[in-house]
């Protein structure tokens, strides 16, 4: 299925990792409600499984089976496209029988044989830029998923480190990606506010109070889409929480990110 990231701006969105039935639709629903009201093309997202949590105990999803079985039913209920993560190879094919785009975690955004297997499947395919990496360095990651067969792809910032345990966000990184990869650029504003590391458990914090600036100054700045985790009681997520923007403040936080947008590129055709 392609076609996934031809109109923009557009939103992927929802909680980080695949939890219970409830939760999901919760979610979905208000996702898709989000998206007739702004009538804006919206993509849930949701991790079957997280794999590079801080620590050996951190939670990490329901796994494979049980993962995509929730997510097909989110798509039954609410009519929104699917989007999760794949870690290895194996789990490409696997995924894009039940999902209608995949994506590549930034820590993984250099491995071939990964993103050979995302390609080939045939679906579009989301990679997010490695927190060390300067944008014409995510050249390379889109050539191999085009050479492998994908139909569409899109490229996703989500900062860059900064000493230890902070990212920061360079805004010339839209314009540089999208001049490098010849794809729609996404901004991730709530990795981007991810400090890897920095709980006071040893798992990753979160400052989710930039959230919205870093948002509407990505919206200014270039971004084609928007990438954003949100849940309806953050604080008790099991996983990156500290980041995630509470649900109860995503409609607010998109209308006026979208009027950004929309200004912006207004002013720029005059």
């Amino acid at each position: 299925m392609t076609g996934r990231f031809g109109v923009t701006p557009f939103l992927i969105a929802g909680p980080c990792v695949v939890e219970s039935d409830d939760l999901n639709l919760r979610v979905g629903a208000a996702l898709a409600d989000l998206a007739q009201r702004f009538s804006l093309p919206v993509i849930y997202k949701a991790s079957f499984d997280k794999a590079n949590r801080s620590r050996l105990a951190g939670a990490r999803g329901p796994g494979l089976e049980a993962g995509l079985a929730a997510l097909a039913r989110v798509r039954a209920a609410t009519g929104l496209p699917l989007l999760t993560d794949v870690h290895e190879p194996a789990q490409a094919a696997l995924a894009a029988a039940v999902v209608d785009v995949l994506q590549i975690p930034a820590f993984l955004c250099r491995q071939t044989d990964l993103l050979v297997a995302a390609g080939r499947t045939g679906r579009p395919v989301n990679v997010k830029k490695g927190q060390w990496m300067a944008p014409e360095g995510m050249r390379g990651a889109v050539d191999k998923l085009r050479a492998a067969g994908a139909p569409e792809v899109a490229v996703t910032e989500r900062g860059t480190f900064f000493g230890y345990g902070d990212l920061v966000v360079d805004m010339r990184s839209f314009a540089r990606l999208r001049a490098a990869c010849a794809a729609p650029v996404v901004f991730d504003a709530t990795h981007a506010v991810q400090q890897p590391g920095q709980g006071t458990d040893g798992t990753s914090g979160g400052q989710r109070a930039f959230v919205p600036p870093l948002l509407h100054a990505a919206a200014a700045a270039g971004a084609d889409a928007f990438f954003l985790e949100t849940h309806p009681d953050p604080d008790r997520a099991p996983s990156d929480g500290p980041n995630m923007l509470p649900l109860d403040r995503l409609a607010d936080v998109l209308a006026v990110a979208l009027d950004i947008w929309h200004r912006v590129r207004e002013t720029a055709r005059v």
